[in-house]
């Protein structure tokens, strides 16, 4: 009789694990979707910047270019 009181109370505590490995699977998964939409977000905007870029043109620009004139 005291073996089968073990086996339920392990079997009860399989479960809560597996029901906690099923809620932080589901949190994962959540993370990895708003992660996945931030990315392609961030690829968008970076399409859009280098769109803005001019062809041909230098990428680098030297602060002294943005100096005001009276210098």
């Amino acid at each position: 009789m005291d073996t089968q009181k073990d086996i339920e109370q392990r079997l009860m505590e399989l479960e809560i694990k597996a029901s906690y490995a099923d809620d932080l699977l589901e949190q994962l998964n959540q993370t990895i979707f708003r992660q996945q939409q931030q990315i392609e977000h961030l690829g968008r905007e970076l399409s859009t910047l280098r769109d803005q870029i001019p062809e041909g043109g230098s990428t680098f620009r030297s602060l002294r270019d943005d100096m005001p004139p009276h210098y």
